[in-house]
């Protein structure tokens, strides 16, 4: 615990102490929630875990589903309309902004043919997903990534890659320590 408070003060210069992070950052209240609710997914009582998941949806205005995958240290800031599908597998040390969607692109019917299939993104470790951005389908964010605030994804995206754009396009290479909102020197000149 104390590792995952110290992650958020070293990527957020809003974070004061680890005792106000506990008390009044949602993002964490979400994570302690989607564990409990992650236990009860895995141990198939599904019900359970869905109105546990519901609850801190509730309360957080975060809606992480019980049977994501989630790594260490996963940061969502601010946090309100966060979607994390079923399917949504997460790296180590991400960080992730409000209003980010990692959802599925199948549409709402023939629903028995889509359960059991990967649905949802895959974000390997370090990348940091900008505000309002949209990861749709069973796409794989590459490592240190870094994915503009309202970009849409539907395409795999290379490791150290900076996405910027509707439909996101590659527009270089990370070479930049992490910057909040996924903002950086390339998507700066990008804007010019």
């Amino acid at each position: 615990m104390n590792d995952y408070l110290q992650s958020i003060i070293d990527r957020d210069p809003a974070a004061r102490s680890k005792l106000s992070i506990i008390l009044t950052y949602p993002g964490v209240k979400a994570l302690f929630f989607y564990k409990i609710a992650n236990f009860f997914s895995i141990a198939k009582f599904h019900l359970i875990a869905k109105i546990i998941s519901q609850f801190s949806r509730f309360l957080t205005g975060i809606e992480i589903h019980p049977g994501a995958k989630i790594g260490k240290n996963l940061f969502i800031d601010h946090g309100m309309g966060v979607v994390i599908g079923e399917t949504s597998e997460i790296g180590n040390n991400v960080t992730i902004y409000h209003n980010v969607t990692l959802g599925g692109i199948s549409p709402s019917i023939n629903a028995d043919q889509q359960r059991n299939t990967k649905r949802h993104p895959t974000v390997l470790d370090n990348a940091v997903i900008g505000s309002g951005a949209q990861i749709l389908g069973p796409v794989t964010v590459g490592k240190n990534s870094k994915i503009g605030a309202n970009a849409v994804v539907t395409n795999d995206v290379p490791e150290n890659a900076v996405m910027v754009g509707i439909p996101a396009r590659n527009i270089g290479v990370s070479t930049e320590e992490f910057k909040p909102y996924a903002v950086t020197e390339e998507t700066k000149k990008e804007k010019r």
